[in-house]
């Protein structure tokens, strides 16, 4: 079992969900041209990642486990994931419209994230207690953010850098991401 700090520590540098585990390529490559982007794509992932893994933590253990549907673990967390973004945009269009406004498309996008499936799934799959499960979701929901930040950060610079037309836009993209990915690999043996 590992400890809180190792938790911690794992989700946000050593397996950190974007630049490790490959997962939330999509919005991590398509909102992160600049930063107000990047900050609100991170806040709302970070909200649903928190909340859907919690939510898919006690159906797991409430349901699927004690009526051995264990198997259907995937799609319930699916339909899980898919209704509390539903829910939160019905809610937050009718109750606080600006704030309904200031997500715009991010909410839509979140539905398909596959970091916040993912992160559900992991959470399972090494048997986390509620806390632990918990503490690895807000961890993975702030090592996403520091990994979008980040990444946001670079990119904006390397726009207004003198680059050949091959390598502008997605070419050099990639390749800062799988630089930043390489420079947490030193780190992987801490683990």
């Amino acid at each position: 079992m590992d400890s809180t700090f190792g938790i911690v520590f794992g989700a946000l540098f050593i397996s950190n969900i974007v630049l490790s585990q490959f997962l939330g390529l999509c919005s991590f490559l398509g909102v992160s041209k600049n930063m107000r982007n990047a900050l609100g794509m991170s806040a709302a992932v970070a909200f649903v990642m928190i909340m859907a893994s919690t939510i898919s933590w006690f159906l797991y253990h409430s349901f699927l486990l004690p009526f051995g549907l264990a198997y259907l673990k995937t799609i319930v967390f699916i339909l899980a994931i898919a209704s509390l973004v539903q829910l939160l945009e019905m809610f937050m269009k009718k109750h606080s419209p600006g704030l309904h406004k200031a997500m715009g498309v991010f909410l839509p996008l979140i539905t398909t994230n596959c970091a916040i499936l993912g992160i559900a799934l992991i959470n399972v799959q090494k048997e986390y207690s509620l806390f632990d499960a918990t503490v690895n979701s807000v961890s993975t929901a702030l090592g996403y953010t520091l990994a979008l930040v980040v990444f946001s950060c670079i990119r904006e610079r390397l726009d207004e850098a003198d680059l050949p037309e091959s390598m502008k836009n997605l070419p050099i993209a990639l390749i800062t991401a799988s630089c930043m990915s390489i420079s947490l690999l030193g780190l992987s043996g801490m683990h």
